[in-house]
Parts: C-alpha cells; sequence; structure tokens
C-alpha cells in the first residue's frame, strides 16, 4: 500500500543542496520507491540532481510518496528528518 506525507517547506532558502543532500542519502539506504511530488513534477527522492531540479522554494507544499516493504519506515524517518533539518515544522 502506498503511503504519502504532504509538508510545507519553512526554511527562508528553500529545500537548497545542503538538506536536500542529507535527506537523498538517507532514503537512499531504503529499499521502497520514493517519490518526492512539487508543482505537478515528480521525481526520485533518491537522486539530488532530481530534487534540486524542482527548485523548491519556501512556503512550497511539498508531497512524499513512499512504496514498498519499508514504506512506514520510510515515512517516519523523511518526515523526523525534515524537523531536524528545519526543513519543515
Amino acid at each position: 500500500m502506498v503511503k504519502r506525507v504532504n509538508v510545507t517547506v519553512i526554511d527562508p532558502v528553500g529545500l537548497y543542496a545542503t538538506p536536500a543532500t542529507e535527506l537523498v542519502d538517507r532514503m537512499k539506504a531504503f529499499n521502497s520507491d520514493i517519490k518526492l511530488v512539487y508543482a505537478s513534477k515528480t521525481v526520485n527522492m533518491k537522486s539530488l540532481m532530481g530534487v534540486l531540479s524542482l527548485g523548491i522554494p519556501t512556503k512550497a507544499n511539498i508531497e512524499i510518496i513512499a512504496e514498498g516493504e519499508d514504506e512506514d519506515a520510510v515515512i517516519e524517518k523523511v518526515t523526523e528528518l525534515m524537523k531536524e533539518l528545519n526543513i519543515t515544522k
């Protein structure tokens, strides 16, 4: 079953290279397919170039979609990590 979470980016710079790199690196540990959706565009969240290509600004609403054997853990970890990195509240 597919798991989804919607979050709002609060970092004044948006989702820039440093936190995006951390997110991508951590997502590579999971077996599930993980997608990041912004402005009707979907990218693989295990691809730094894909994530950065979205140009996600502050106050953007993004969706993370996980599908696979560890999808629950993905959603839990990604929301926790985004809070730690001050990307979201």
